[in-house]
């Protein structure tokens, strides 16, 4: 007895509300194919590598090229030489990219292992080492700085390799309107710290953030120098597009 074929869509389901398809709609195109990583934290088929552990050719810095240390598969904050960016623009991105503070502690608060991920030139998740190490809660390691903590602290002890995943969707203005501001998801060693969490505006320090300043749909990443010798490898991103369904 042949086996019985399971149908791949349906034809008389009903409409879904605004939309131009059935529910289970045999004609809705299949999403497009992606390939993961061999492993945790691997790159997938569709990123864009930013940096492989080999050189700083996506990057440069305040005054041309990028000049912080890169050995052993990894870049390292060279103090004094300022922050480095990406030379590509992007918007709405998954990011992924791990990062490790000095072992030798030195200092506290702000003044230990203190760096920053700044999506779209503008909006900072704080890197910081948060082991053990008091601090204003909207500046320890996974807040976005001086708008929100953490849900919780899950950083890992200094030396070790610790891991940000994070989703964000870029704000939209309509002239000088703002009509969608960011919106960040940020997952610091596989544990949600914020979940699609609104954004206040680019970050300032001090002072309160806002939107009034209106600045394009796309930027660059930007890693922070802020003169301690924090390390960074593996970082690519992803590019989010809304799903084709035409």
């Amino acid at each position: 007895m042949a086996e019985q074929q399971a149908p791949v869509g349906y034809d008389d389901t009903p409409m879904l509300p605004g939309q131009p398809y059935r529910v289970h709609d045999s004609k809705r195109s299949a999403p497009r194919v992606v390939t993961p990583g061999a492993g945790y934290g691997d790159a997938p088929s569709d990123a864009v590598v930013l940096f492989d552990g080999s050189d700083l050719s996506n990057w440069q810095g305040r005054d041309g090229d990028a000049q912080w240390k890169v050995e052993n598969g990894y870049m390292e904050v060279t103090p004094k030489t300022g922050d480095i960016q990406t030379k590509e623009g992007f918007g709405s991105i998954q990011l992924h990219l791990e990062f490790a503070c000095p072992a030798e502690v030195k200092g506290n608060s702000q003044g230990r292992g203190n760096s920053g991920v700044f999506l779209l030139g503008g909006y900072e998740v704080q890197v910081l080492d948060g082991y053990d190490n008091p601090t204003y809660a909207d500046g320890i390691t996974g807040a976005i700085y001086g708008q929100f903590p953490p849900l919780v602290n899950a950083t890992r002890p200094p030396g070790e390799w610790q891991s940000y995943d994070i989703i964000f969707e870029a704000p939209v203005y309509e002239g000088e309107t703002l009509k969608s501001p960011a919106y960040l998801t940020v997952i610091l060693n596989g544990i949600l710290l914020h979940n699609r969490k609104e954004a206040m505006g680019p970050t300032g320090h001090k002072n309160l953030s806002s939107y009034d300043t209106v600045h394009g749909p796309t930027g660059p990443l930007k890693l922070q120098d802020h003169g301690d010798l924090v390390r960074y490898r593996n970082i690519w991103i992803r590019n989010l597009t809304d799903y084709d369904a035409s």
